[in-house]
């Protein structure tokens, strides 16, 4: 099971003969990527702050014509930090300085652009079907706490950053939204998810409904950008449609557990590259998640207070 596991890659890595390993690894993920010397600042911060920094070169193919764009992505991978029965203002708090922690390190590693996972400021309590507290966690895409935190870091280090929450809008309907910011501090606008699970304890209709931004596309000063958020990843026309609006960029930033997709995680984000001709982002949320009340979602399993294991399984980026 996958809450036994460290990784697929991790398995395969430690049990294949090492004359063949390569040569497995290339065939199931294709082309193996440069691995980047990181700044040893960085690496330093990281060990401090106790989380994995590792960093991977993937190129396009060069062109006679144009000079080369290098863009630096982060891809942020991160577990809760308090128990789902701590105050929400707490929860919120220690996920905000944890974030601050980590984009700047980002920073030190010349990041030019950085997303976060699926509703980075709050557990995926979707689950439960409660309304508190969870509904609690929602603020404004515009002028809530967590962009206007994140208005500063882009500000600050000069960084695009792009930010899922559980947003609440001035009519106070509830949305799984990502909002981007511009390097410069300002928001650019946001996406929201578009397909919605209604799946064993993927219970988010009970909270949110399909999103009504259509499949936006945002030029930032480092390229063009999408969010193709969670469970938008299984339908390939969605990924086409941000390559259709001009995407350079697609991040899909999820909370999915080990036993509903990890078998296809290491497949779509690198299919809809190879369709699309662009780059793929794929993040996933780390740890189990247990919340107070056991609940079930009416598909004959016991009641339980853990919704599976969030895998966080290595990234994609890939480009044809």
């Amino acid at each position: 099971m996958a809450a036994e596991i460290d990784s697929v890659d991790s398995i395969l890595r430690d049990n294949i003969p090492e004359e063949i390993r390569e040569k497995v690894l290339t065939i199931l993920y294709g082309k193996k990527a440069r691995v980047l010397e990181l700044p040893e600042e960085a690496l330093q911060a990281s060990k401090e702050k106790d989380f994995e920094l590792r960093g991977y070169g993937i190129d396009a193919k060069k062109e006679q014509m144009r000079s080369p764009r290098v863009v630096r992505i982060g891809a942020v991978q991160n577990k809760l930090l308090l128990p789902t029965d701590a105050p929400v203002s707490e929860q919120i708090a220690s996920l905000h300085a944890r974030i601050s922690d980590i984009t700047e390190t980002a920073a030190k590693c010349g990041v030019n652009i950085i997303c976060f996972q699926e509703a980075w400021t709050m557990p995926f309590a979707f689950c439960t079907r409660e309304k508190l507290p969870w509904c609690e966690f929602a603020e404004s895409a515009e002028e809530g706490p967590t962009t206007k935190l994140c208005q500063d870091l882009a500000k600050r280090f000069n960084m695009v950053v792009v930010s899922p929450i559980l947003e609440r809008d001035p009519a106070d309907v509830i949305w799984n939204t990502a909002v981007v910011i511009s390097n410069t501090g300002k928001v650019l606008g946001k996406s929201r998810k578009n397909h919605i699970p209604r799946i064993g304890d993927f219970n988010e209709s009970t909270y949110y409904m399909e999103g009504n931004t259509g499949h936006s596309v945002f030029e930032t000063q480092f390229g063009r950008i999408a969010v193709n958020i969670c469970f938008g990843r299984h339908h390939p026309l969605n990924w086409h449609m941000y390559g259709m609006n001009g995407a350079e960029i697609v991040f899909n930033p999820s909370a999915t557990v080990g036993t509903l997709s990890e078998p296809m995680w290491a497949i779509e984000a690198r299919n809809a590259a190879i369709a699309n001709t662009y780059f793929t982002v794929g993040i996933n949320r780390v740890g189990t998640e247990t919340f107070p009340n056991e609940f079930t979602s009416a598909d004959g399993k016991k009641s339980h207070n853990q919704m599976g294991h969030f895998y966080g399984e290595l990234l994609n980026l890939y480009c044809l």
